[in-house]
């Protein structure tokens, strides 16, 4: 186990505002979450981000990658109201959400997964994946399963992947397994180009468009600069800035032009306090 003290962190807010897919929230108030090679559980205790896992290697610089903890959230808010001080509330309602550094090949495949689909469907059809293909990791006497390898994905058939209930996105999950397995999408490559390159090539996977590709770079690469844009994202700055023509391409422009490489902060914090309104 270890401890993290002096965390700006609202760990509720973080994990449940849309961006994690697969967490499982414990009797005792704490969560588990399944990332990459291990099981993690975790609960505040005031200020203290208390960890346990079933590994222990490297555990503190993992989860303080994962919940980037040495960014200046705070600096974040405060530029992201300068820049448009229509956000002061979207902004201060969501102090402590942190966005996460979640492996890309999940993300991949589970936004290609979450196009036009409800999150409870998302999460049970990516549940389905990683129990019929992921390892077994029994942690605290609870079963988790790892997200599968691309290798492993790699000898599913189309029909494999309708059978976790995807439905239209199957054939869509399998052109994109083939293409990471044979290198025409390259995780790594994706690192090295800037964002609106990196959109272009993550569209070359059939079936992903600008809000995936998008919420694959903003989840997967922390590219705050990408805006993913959907009915909800439109109306809502359409609200706040009523002069913006209500049409994709001209909420993405605005965006772009009005927060920069804030963007992504900047719609997650919109999409956090308009979820706390509704709900």
């Amino acid at each position: 186990m270890i401890k993290i003290d002096d965390c700006d962190l609202n760990l509720t807010d973080t994990i449940t505002c849309g961006q994690l897919f697969r967490y499982f929230e414990i009797d005792d108030g704490s969560y588990d979450i399944v990332i990459k090679d291990r099981v993690i559980n975790v609960r505040m205790d005031k200020n203290t981000l208390i960890v346990k896992s079933n590994v222990e290697d490297n555990l503190e610089n993992i989860v303080r990658y994962y919940f980037d903890l040495d960014t200046n959230y705070k600096l974040l808010r405060d530029n992201i109201i300068k820049m448009d001080n229509k956000l002061y509330e979207c902004a201060n309602n969501s102090v402590g959400l942190r966005m996460l550094r979640q492996d890309p090949t999940e993300m991949i495949i589970s936004y290609i997964i979450s196009a036009n689909n409800k999150v409870n469907r998302i999460s049970n059809s990516i549940n389905l994946l990683c129990y019929k293909y992921g390892k077994k990791v029994i942690f605290e006497n609870r079963e988790y399963y790892l997200f599968p390898s691309i290798e492993k994905l790699n000898n599913l058939t189309i029909k494999d992947f309708n059978d976790l209930k995807i439905g239209f996105r199957d054939k869509y999950v399998f052109d994109a397994v083939k293409k990471l397995n044979n290198k025409e999408i390259d995780i790594d490559k994706i690192k090295s180009l800037n964002s609106n390159d990196a959109l272009d090539y993550l569209m070359k996977i059939n079936g992903v468009g600008p809000k995936v590709a998008s919420c694959i770079l903003l989840f997967g690469y922390s590219r705050f600069d990408v805006f993913p844009v959907d009915t909800w994202a439109t109306k809502e700055i359409c609200n706040l800035h009523p002069e913006i023509n209500p049409t994709q391409k001209a909420v993405i422009e605005f965006a772009k032009n009005k927060y920069k490489d804030l963007s992504g902060i900047a719609l997650q914090y919109m999409f956090h306090n308009l979820r706390n309104k509704k709900y």
